[in-house]
């Protein structure tokens, strides 16, 4: 496992509720706690019903989302450790493994970064906002999208597949691959986002 992966800036989805939980009490001066309290005590019992009661009260979005889950409960990978969901995701790919330490690795070395593991990707930010995302988009890929201009496409840097908010990608199958040209594109990735 990756030193990273073992440091504070390494997480699952416990900031993203930290967040939103935030947010809920920025936009409606009541915390998680008292709004928790009110959908048992006054909110419909059915999924559907409870979104539609929260947006009567003005909570949409991820705050809604969120009580919504608190209320009929999370799915067993949005509790999972940062730690548990990379190894789910290459679990059935071990060859791959090794690429996403190196990309890990070669992204440490960039500045700082976040490291936020999610169910099929790993996403890396700087203090600002994402800068990359890492996925095992096939058996024997490990594609690395960027947010960077989509006009610097060309040679290794092809357009992403992984997500439109990072829309270039270089691609790597061995660990060879995350050379020094991938460590520059990397860095400039963080530099333009940071």
């Amino acid at each position: 496992m990756s030193p990273i992966l073992r440091s504070p800036e390494a997480h699952g989805w416990e900031s993203y509720l930290q967040t939103v939980a935030q947010q809920l009490l920025d936009r409606t001066g009541e915390d998680m706690q008292i709004w928790n309290a009110r959908v048992l005590a006054e909110g419909p019992s059915d999924e559907a019903g409870l979104r539609a009661w929260l947006a009567g009260k003005g909570v949409t979005g991820y705050p809604a989302n969120l009580l919504v889950r608190e209320r009929f409960g999370y799915p067993a990978w949005f509790t999972a450790s940062a730690e548990d969901l990379i190894d789910g995701q290459y679990a059935d790919r071990p060859d791959l493994r090794p690429v996403f330490e190196a990309v890990i690795e070669a992204a440490s070395g960039t500045g700082e970064v976040i490291v936020q593991a999610r169910k099929t990707y790993v996403s890396l930010l700087t203090p600002r906002r994402t800068f990359a995302r890492v996925q095992a988009t096939t058996r024997t890929r490990v594609d690395l999208a960027l947010r960077l201009d989509p006009s610097l496409i060309g040679g290794r840097l092809q357009p992403s597949k992984v997500h439109e908010h990072t829309p270039v990608q270089l691609s790597f199958a061995c660990v060879e691959e995350v050379n020094d040209e991938a460590r520059a594109w990397l860095a400039r990735a963080w530099q333009s986002n940071s």
